[in-house]
């Protein structure tokens, strides 16, 4: 009986040292995404310390990818680092780069444990941060929360096997499926409380795209406009194949401020590029693609290599369904809308039916949310 009240016990213990492990894990995951659009070309790492049940360190990677979230943490942590377990939501780095390996920050620390998420794919990490830590004598659990820490670290995990951003669509439809008024003119689909959101995803992405046409009949600003985030802006990423886009609009005249990249064909006139650099723009030639327009994996090839991680895509319709009928979208956030459009909208994918990616087994429901009237269902790649 003694025996049986002991191991009970000791189960207990195990379970609510497993149920503290998720908690600070998930902490760890929420300071991460608070990075999300602002560290690129680095993922958004989180990171916790704690000692004896007690939080002494947090951080998150800074502003342009440093510093990593593991230093911030330790920084603030102080002495009291020593012997404690640090949660992390991705493999501390073992190579230098612009700054000294975090994994040598770990152990020069004295952290006794270190729970990751999961292992970074980055050929000169892979493995090789774990292997330092344990090899120092530091006790390491690897696969806490791996699900959650995949899909916020998704873009750099893209970037670095498949050479491109990660790509998120965004959609907002009516009932019916359009996403503007008979002749494309603009038209309210969702409420306030949708639009705040949509801000927020352009802070949490690193670059948002649009086509020309877009920009010709909207005149976007496409940043964010949530007070006291305005500075979180993604960089403006326009497609914009022979480069007619108006000195007048509102992106290039704020091209100083936020920054604009337009994507040309290299058949484009130059005077154009000239006007467009003069402005503040950065021009992107890309080779002609024939009656297909620009060549989407190549475009997404080369954000990729200016660091781009978390790529945003808002429209229009043409370009959504371009990036689908190209297997290139990995995430779509769909918002759906209370009052039917009818028969003479714009569809939300050009040709395409919108079951192509709500009936489609390429993709799962992730998440969920209801803003009034309006709804929001977040899709993922199955």
């Amino acid at each position: 009986m003694i025996f049986r009240i002991l191991e009970d016990q000791f189960a207990a213990r195990i379970r609510e040292s497993k149920d503290a492990d998720r908690r600070f894990m998930q902490l760890a995951l929420a300071l991460g995404r608070r990075g999300q659009g602002r560290t690129w070309p680095n993922p958004a790492v989180g990171a916790v310390i704690v000692k004896d049940g007690v939080i002494v360190g947090r951080g998150w990677t800074q502003a342009g990818g440093r510093p990593h979230a593991e230093p911030e943490a330790l920084r603030r942590a102080g002495e009291a680092a020593r012997g404690a377990t640090l949660y992390v939501t991705l493999e501390p780095c073992s190579h230098f780069g612009k700054s000294p390996p975090c994994a040598d920050a770990v152990i020069a620390a004295g952290i006794a444990r270190v729970v990751a998420a999961i292992e970074d794919p980055n050929p000169e990490v892979a493995g090789q941060g774990h292997a330092r830590l344990r090899a120092a004598g530091i006790a390491v659990d690897v696969g806490l929360c791996a699900a959650e820490a995949a899909f916020d670290h998704a873009g750099h995990f893209r970037r670095i096997r498949d050479k491109r951003p990660h790509v998120i669509l965004k959609l907002a439809v009516s009932p019916d499926g359009k996403i503007g008024a008979e002749g494309g003119k603009p038209l309210a689909i969702t409420g306030e409380a949708v639009r705040d959101r949509v801000h927020l995803l352009r802070a949490q992405s690193d670059a948002v795209l649009v086509g020309i046409g877009t920009v010709l009949a909207d005149d976007p600003q496409l940043n964010c406009r949530l007070p006291g985030m305005e500075a979180r802006s993604p960089v403006r990423v326009v497609l914009d194949q022979s480069l007619r886009i108006p000195a007048s609009s509102r992106l290039v005249r704020s091209a100083r401020e936020t920054p604009l990249w337009v994507i040309g064909s290299e058949l484009a006139e130059a005077a154009a590029a000239t006007r467009l650099g003069a402005a503040g723009a950065q021009i992107m030639r890309m080779p002609p693609n024939g009656a297909a327009g620009l060549d989407l994996p190549a475009v997404l090839h080369a954000l990729a290599e200016k660091g781009i991680t978390r790529l945003m895509v808002e429209g229009g319709s043409r370009v959504a369904a371009s990036f689908v009928t190209a297997d290139l979208v990995d995430e779509i956030w769909l918002f759906r809308g209370a009052e039917e459009v009818g028969a003479g909208g714009v569809d939300a994918l050009d040709a395409l039916p919108l079951s192509k990616i709500t009936q489609s087994q390429a993709y799962e429901v992730h998440a969920s949310e209801t803003f009034g009237h309006d709804t929001l269902t977040i899709y993922e790649r199955a």
